[in-house]
C-alpha cells in the first residue's frame, strides 16, 4: 500500500482537475484560485521551515571532515575537505549543491561470498545528477512564459537543450532525462530489498506527482497540442496580478498547472524541502577553525557551587564530633 497509496493519489488529483476544469469548467479555480493558494503556501512555508531551522542553536563547531585541518604552515590543509575559511565554506557548498559531491563519494555496504564489502554507489550519483539538473533545466526555461521579453539565457538553454533538432516540435533533452530520472529513484526503491524496506509513502508520492508533471508536460508539447500563445498570455496575467482565464486552452494544460501547484503547496511539508536545508546543515556551512577561534557555548549559564570551605563552614561541627580532619577550627 506504501505504493500504491500514492499513486492512487496522483491519479485522483489527474482526475479531479479532468472533470473540474473540462466537464464542470472550473477554470477560474484550477487557473487562478488554487495556483496563488499555492504559491502563498510555498513562500509562507518555506519561509517558517528556515526561520525554525535557523533558531536552532548550534552550541559548537560539528562540520564533517575527512582531510587535514588548517595546522602548522609546513603541513598542507585540505581546504575542501576541512575549510577554516568562508570562501573555503562557499567552494564546498557550491560543490554540495551543483554536483552532489558528497554523494559522489558514497559507499553502500555489499555482501559478496558471506563477506561484508563495501561498493560504489555512482548509479546513485548519476541518476540523481540528472534528475535534478534536468528539472533545473526546465524550470528556467519555463521563464519564458512569465518574462517579456525573454531573458537572452532562456532563449540559450532553449536551442541547447535542443540542439538534436528532432521532429516538430523541437525534442527537448531535458524532458527525456527527467523521466529517465524519476524511472531510476522510482525503480531503485522497489529493487533494491534494502532500499524498498526503508522507503515509506512520503518517499513514493513526489516521484509520482513529479512523474504525472512532467508526462502531462510532454503530452501538451508533443501529443495534445496547446495554444502557446494562450498559455503565455495567461502566464503574463498571473504574474502581473491580473489574472485572466482564456478559453483556447486545453484541459491538458489545467490538469499539469493543478499538479504542479500540488508540489509547490506539498513541498515546504515534505522530504523535498531538502532543497532550502542544505544551506541550514551545520555539517556543511560551518569552517572548522576550533583551533583558531575561541567559541562560546550558548546553553552555558551561571552555575551555583559550594566550595569545600563552605561545605566545612555548615558541617563543621559534625565533622568534628566524628573525628574528621578540619582545614579550620
Amino acid at each position: 500500500m506504501k505504493i500504491w497509496a500514492p499513486l492512487l493519489a496522483v491519479l485522483a488529483l489527474v482526475i479531479i482537475a479532468w472533470l473540474g476544469a473540462g466537464v464542470f469548467e472550473w477554470t477560474s479555480l484550477f487557473g487562478i484560485i488554487i495556483p496563488y493558494t499555492a504559491f502563498a503556501i510555498l513562500v509562507l512555508g518555506f519561509i517558517y521551515r528556515v526561520i525554525k531551522w535557523a533558531q536552532s542553536p548550534v552550541p559548537f563547531r560539528i562540520p564533517t571532515t575527512c582531510g587535514q585541518q588548517e595546522s602548522l604552515p609546513w603541513i598542507k590543509q585540505d581546504k575542501i575537505e576541512n575549510p577554516s575559511k568562508t570562501w573555503e565554506v562557499v567552494g564546498r557548498m557550491a560543490l554540495e549543491i551543483l554536483f552532489f559531491r558528497s554523494l559522489f563519494r558514497n559507499t553502500q555496504t555489499e555482501k559478496r561470498e558471506d563477506k561484508l564489502g563495501f561498493g560504489s554507489s555512482k548509479w546513485l550519483w548519476l541518476g540523481s545528477l540528472v534528475f535534478h539538473w534536468s528539472m533545473l533545466i526546465i524550470v528556467l526555461r519555463h521563464l519564458r512564459y512569465f518574462l517579456y521579453p525573454v531573458p537572452a539565457f532562456v532563449q540559450g538553454l532553449e536551442k541547447l537543450d535542443g540542439f538534436l533538432q528532432v521532429g516538430v516540435p523541437v525534442l527537448y533533452l531535458t524532458d527525456v532525462f527527467v523521466v529517465l530520472g524519476i524511472t531510476y529513484l522510482f525503480l531503485r526503491r522497489v529493487v533494491i530489498p534494502q532500499v524498498k524496506y526503508i522507503s515509506l509513502a512520503a518517499d513514493y508520492f513526489p516521484l509520482f506527482l513529479l512523474l504525472g508533471i512532467a508526462t502531462s508536460g510532454i503530452l501538451m508539447r508533443y501529443g495534445l497540442k496547446v495554444d502557446i500563445a494562450s498559455v503565455k498570455d495567461f502566464a503574463m496575467s498571473l504574474v502581473t496580478f491580473k489574472p485572466q482565464v482564456i478559453p483556447e486552452i486545453g484541459t491538458i494544460f489545467y490538469v499539469h498547472l493543478f499538479l504542479v501547484s500540488s508540489l509547490v503547496a506539498y513541498f515546504p511539508w515534505s522530504k523535498l524541502m531538502h532543497a532550502g536545508g542544505i544551506f541550514m546543515s551545520p555539517t556543511r556551512n560551518l569552517a572548522n577553525n576550533s583551533r583558531a577561534v575561541r567559541h562560546i557555548n550558548p546553553w552555558n549559564y551561571e552555575v551555583k557551587t559550594h566550595t569545600y570551605e563552605e561545605y566545612e563552614d555548615e558541617f563543621r561541627e559534625k565533622m568534628r564530633k566524628v573525628g574528621l580532619p578540619l582545614e579550620r577550627e
